[in-house]
């Protein structure tokens, strides 16, 4: 869309994903499909850190990833609300939340993964959730390098595969999820405090 409406124009420089969402009407679609990758990733955040909780690994590393992965969601609204030709400065701070924090999430996971058991998808499971961790952190260095040197195609081409890989680690939880039977939300009621003398009922007596 950003390429028929002239906002840009791939044969003189390969654009940022940003830039292809920073003018109407792409920049609305742009917003909007952000927004709901947020909930997702919420969704997803949530849900692996519960499953992991139940498989009885009570870590503090287990609650860091589940911060990282509410930044990660956040970051990823700010940036689809806050676009760069509007509002550069938040819409970096965005970036940085969805790619730079997104990458720690995954290598938490991929630390949890030969944490907790079951290890779904044996052994294979690990050492492709490795791959893709490195290849997003290779992404994410090459693009920030070669932005400062001014390569901004070449950069630009590394923000889409680390987006691209970003999104395949998120797909491979599908390995983990498979096996889940059931999503509950359970709300406790706080115990009532006793600071009324209890009253017990009795038969009353007549006397005679």
């Amino acid at each position: 869309m950003a390429v028929a409406n002239g906002s840009v124009n791939i044969t003189v420089v390969f654009p940022y994903i940003s830039t292809c969402g920073s003018f109407p009407p792409q920049s609305c679609i742009f917003g909007q499909v952000l927004n709901l990758g947020a909930f997702v990733v919420v969704w997803i955040s949530v849900l692996k850190y519960q499953q992991v909780r139940e498989y009885g690994c009570h870590s503090a590393l287990n609650t860091t990833g589940l911060v990282l992965g509410l930044l990660c969601a956040l970051g990823a609204s700010i940036v689809g609300n806050f676009q760069q030709s509007n509002q550069l400065e938040t819409h970096l701070v965005g970036a940085f939340l969805a790619f730079a924090v997104g990458v720690g999430y995954f290598w938490v996971q991929a630390i949890l993964t030969y944490r907790v058991t079951p290890r779904h998808g044996g052994n294979w499971i690990g050492p492709i959730r490795i791959f893709l961790c490195a290849g997003s952190t290779t992404f994410l260095v090459a693009m920030v390098t070669l932005h400062m040197v001014g390569l901004r195609s070449v950069a630009a081409g590394c923000e889409w595969a680390l987006a691209m890989t970003l999104f395949l680690l998120f797909g491979l939880f599908a390995v983990e999820f498979r096996h889940v039977t059931g999503c509950s939300l359970r709300l406790q009621c706080p115990m009532p405090t006793h600071t009324h003398e209890l009253v017990t009922a009795s038969n009353p007596t007549l006397a005679l």
